[in-house]
């Protein structure tokens, strides 16, 4: 080996030791929390700052600052936000996008603390904690990995760590103390990275928390689990990174190749994050846990005043209110991704740096192919540009979710940042003329309140009407949307087609303002600052995006900078606590502020409430004990049978002569190595009710599951009325005529009772006026309830919108897993009425179902299935006697 290759294989160590450390971390936070934490990078630099502090603020000797940082503050930063951050998400069940909410916020917060108390500046002197050899740093890597994997692996605290991941409330049952187990360890490998980091890099807020997440392609390469294959791989693209270094290409293919060798890392990122195959991929979308609280109609009137005042300013005022119209544009992005579309969209400052650059392109007539523009139609153009480039994050959200999506868009923000922004070949010198006529801070300002109204118009026509309520379904349960027959891959890429243009609207109309392409504006810890304020501020709120803006750019412009950021990210934080917002944590802040005065009753009212309280319960109003608070009423309608109108498809005969609708051939499934499905044949006929019982395990959901068309069998074949639909979406087949239930409820909390039932029919086999309100009139919810979000109805009610919302497609065939579950008696015995009455009509109903009795009441045909197989069928009063049936589990 040469003398020179050896020098850079060894360079390539010391850079591959580093970025090892970071893994371990991540995985380490991971396998104890369940969470990737973006916070991680911002916690490294926080403790290379303090080291710095410490020895070249304060003269400390090195070890004792290295001692205080890394045994002090890295673990106590671990358990503060264990304990105010992670664990209120934990406990109170939080979704997964609570939880990457909160880490960002956490990033955000100690990103722009850092900037308030260092400043935003640049330094080169931070203090070396390990010797520069790349032998040292490799060893302290290897010995730190084998050390967390010794732990892990044979240590009573490595079996609590592997519990807690599995189960974490199961694991506190146990008696494992979960929150100590998850905060133990992962902050100190992050303090250890950023001291080792920062020297050999510049030491800003910025730039070393972004360094440390662009290798978090080595935990993902170690499927968020193996701590030897993430130190190999670290250890291999720092080597090969810094091979890289000797190509030396001529003209611009040769600076590609010089800013891949050197972001080699940027590209390991985006291959795990667009490649390979997802990790953490539970759905992690901001649900919407109650209805979204409607704007109060004074607050449009409110801003737009505020929004106007600025034409009254003038000088460096004017000029920072410029760009808040700008921003407001490109926060309305993420409302239509994020917040209407329910897809994390951690990559929009990069189409916002796109829509800039190509609009200066376009103006200056260097765009490849394209003529010179005026600056208004570069504009428009740059938009239609960067549109269909939305398919970069739209195309991998169709089969990503949760973690899974955010590391992908993640990955696209830095890899254009990266390859993009920061290359001197393509942003060089690039500047932006304002339109004509427009140049004056005022008169651009007045264009640009005009772009914005624009761009509210279509945030708005996104949001409403047919296509909102199919992106607010698609937000609030994905499943049960493509259950409904909302196309969810095409609307997903509508919603980041939508978000790429809007944000390169916005872009544009930034770079304008301040006439220069400035790559530093949208760099990826930009576009984490922007989700922050938008979720935390009304991710499905337009006015949240607008109030966002202005609270970005009015803090920054009139305090120190930092202060934006770090206001963000304490409201971030509080997401688990407050997942409504500041909104609802001011409502509840003024609640607990409001004295209560407790009423006692005398020994006469005491007798009197107790004869009162059987008629309050009969009148379903009652009162608090004590409180004088009463309780609205509890729904109590019942579904009522619609009457049958005369006719030759009234009752149809129930015998196997009818025809059969939905057929299943020879169905095998399997799943890591366990057959679920071993040949099984059904048979679905209109007019009748067929049910499938058995055992745990004895493959009913699979088959339920290949039926619906979400999971597709490894062989066999599924037909409706000899069509071969095997292959087919779950939402074509809806449209087909095959609708189903959930056995875990799957409405759209964020609609009303009628908006759930409306997406139904508009998405369902056939579009029919009537349907919503006759849908509503067989299921009892034509009363007050329709207008009533579904957010917090009982489950009997929610049963009932669920049922309705798949009738109102007119379906041929209804598939229901388990729709008894939560129902009391009379409304079990209600539903029953019903599913007779649409079995009469001539539907074809599937049930699977534990409760024997039900079935018994219900089927006219039922298939006993168990390791995987049809084993009896037959009518109920024949197979349902049997001991093997009635012995079987639930």
């Amino acid at each position: 080996m040469s003398s020179f290759t050896y020098d850079l294989t060894l360079a390539g160590l010391s850079i591959g030791s580093a970025a090892a450390l970071t893994g371990i971390g991540l995985i380490v936070t991971y396998r104890a929390t369940g969470v990737l934490n973006f916070a991680h990078g911002a916690i490294a630099m926080v403790c290379a700052y303090v080291l710095r502090q410490c020895v070249v603020g304060w003269g400390w000797p090195l070890w004792l600052g290295a001692v205080v940082t890394l045994l002090f503050l890295a673990p106590g930063i671990g358990v503060l936000l264990e304990r105010f951050v992670f664990r209120p998400l934990a406990v109170l069940g939080g979704d997964p996008a609570q939880t990457l909410v909160a880490s960002i916020g956490v990033f955000v917060l100690l990103v722009g603390g850092a900037a308030l108390v260092w400043g935003q500046g640049a330094r080169d002197d931070a203090p070396e904690f390990v010797s520069a050899d790349p032998w040292g740093q490799l060893a302290v890597v290897l010995v730190l990995a084998a050390g967390v994997g010794a732990v892990i692996r044979w240590t009573r605290f490595g079996r609590e760590l592997r519990a807690v991941v599995d189960d974490r409330q199961l694991a506190v049952l146990g008696g494992v103390d979960a929150d100590r187990v998850a905060s133990a360890g992962w902050a100190f490998t992050a303090g250890l990275t950023g001291v080792l980091l920062a020297p050999s890099v510049r030491l800003d807020p910025y730039g070393l928390p972004l360094l440390v997440m662009e290798v978090v392609a080595v935990a993902v390469a170690a499927r968020m689990r193996s701590l030897p294959v993430a130190v190999v791989v670290a250890l291999g693209i720092g080597v090969g990174q810094s091979q890289l270094t000797r190509l030396h290409l001529a003209g611009w293919e040769g600076e590609l190749s010089q800013a891949a060798g050197a972001n080699l890392f940027v590209v390991a990122l985006l291959v795990a994050a667009l490649v390979l195959p997802g990790v953490g991929s539970r759905d992690a979308l901001p649900r919407t846990a109650t209805a979204r609280v409607a704007t109060p109609p004074g607050a449009w009137i409110v801003a737009g005043v505020l929004f106007l005042l600025p034409l009254g300013f003038a000088g460096s005022d004017l000029h920072t209110s410029v760009q808040v119209p700008a921003l407001g544009v490109v926060l309305l992005s993420l409302v239509v991704v994020t917040g209407r579309g329910g897809q994390l969209a951690l990559g929009q400052a990069a189409y916002a740096g796109l829509g800039a650059l190509f609009t200066a392109l376009l103006a200056a007539g260097r765009f490849p192919g394209l003529p010179r523009l005026p600056e208004l139609a570069a504009l428009a153009t740059a938009m239609v540009l960067v549109a269909p480039l939305g398919l970069l994050t739209g195309w991998p959200a169709i089969s990503r979710h949760g973690l899974s999506l955010a590391l992908a868009t993640f990955a696209v923000g830095v890899g254009v940042s990266r390859f993009v922004f920061a290359q001197p070949y393509a942003t060089s010198g690039r500047s932006l003329a304002r339109p004509s006529g427009f140049d004056g801070d005022r008169a651009y300002y007045v264009l640009e309140l005009a772009l914005l109204a624009a761009a509210l118009l279509a945030t708005h026509a996104l949001r409403r009407g047919r296509t909102g309520r199919a992106l607010a379904a698609l937000r609030d349960h994905e499943q049960g949307a493509s259950a409904a027959g909302v196309q969810v891959p095409s609307l997903k890429l509508l919603a980041f087609v939508a978000g790429a243009a809007l944000a390169a609207l916005g872009g544009g109309m930034l770079g304008m303002g301040v006439r220069a392409f400035d790559p530093s504006a949208y760099d990826p810890v930009r576009g984490l600052l922007w989700f922050a304020a938008v979720v935390v501020l009304g991710a499905d709120s337009t006015l949240g995006a607008l109030a966002a803006a202005a609270l970005l750019v009015g803090l920054d412009a009139g305090a120190r900078g930092g202060v934006a950021a770090a206001l963000i990210g304490v409201l971030a934080v509080c997401v688990g606590r407050f997942p409504g917002g500041p909104y609802e944590a001011l409502r509840v802040a003024a609640e607990r502020l409001r004295p209560q005065r407790r009423v006692r009753l005398t020994v006469l009212g005491v007798g009197v409430r107790r004869r009162l309280r059987p008629a309050d319960v009969r009148t379903g109003s009652t009162e608090a004990a004590g409180t004088g608070v009463a309780h609205p009423p509890a729904i109590t309608e019942r579904p009522r049978l619609p009457r049958p109108t005369p006719g030759p498809t009234t009752l149809l005969p129930r015998s196997r002569t009818t025809p059969p609708l939905l057929t299943a051939h020879t169905l095998h499934a399997r799943y890591a190595g366990f057959t679920a499905l071993d040949g099984v044949d059904l048979v679905v006929r209109a007019g009748q009710v067929t049910a499938v019982v058995g055992p745990n395990g004895a493959g009913k959901s699979t088959l339920f599951h290949c039926l619906a068309g979400t999971v597709r069998p490894a062989r066999g074949q599924v037909r409706l009325e000899g069509r071969n639909i095997t292959r087919l979406a779950a939402h074509a087949r809806t449209r087909l005529g095959i609708a189903r239930t959930f056995q875990q409820l799957a409405v759209f909390p964020s609609l009303t009772v009628a908006e759930n039932v409306r997406v139904g029919a508009e998405q369902g086999r056939v579009t029919e006026p009537g349907a919503v309100e006759r849908a509503l009139r067989l299921f009892g919810l034509d009363g007050d309830v329709r207008s009533l979000p579904a957010a917090g109805l009982p489950t009997g009610t929610l049963r009932r919108v669920e049922l309705a919302r798949a009738f109102a497609g007119g379906p041929r065939v209804l598939l229901l897993d388990e729709p008894a579950a939560g129902l009391d008696t009379a409304e079990v015995a209600a539903l029953t009425l019903v599913l007779r009455a649409l079995a009469a009509e001539g539907t074809a109903l599937l049930v699977v179902e534990h409760d024997l009795d039900l079935v018994a009441d219900l089927a006219d045909v039922v298939h006993v299935m168990a390791a995987g197989r049809i084993v009896s069928s037959g009518p109920p009063g024949h197979v349902l006697d049997t001991p093997r049936t009635r012995e079987a589990p639930a």
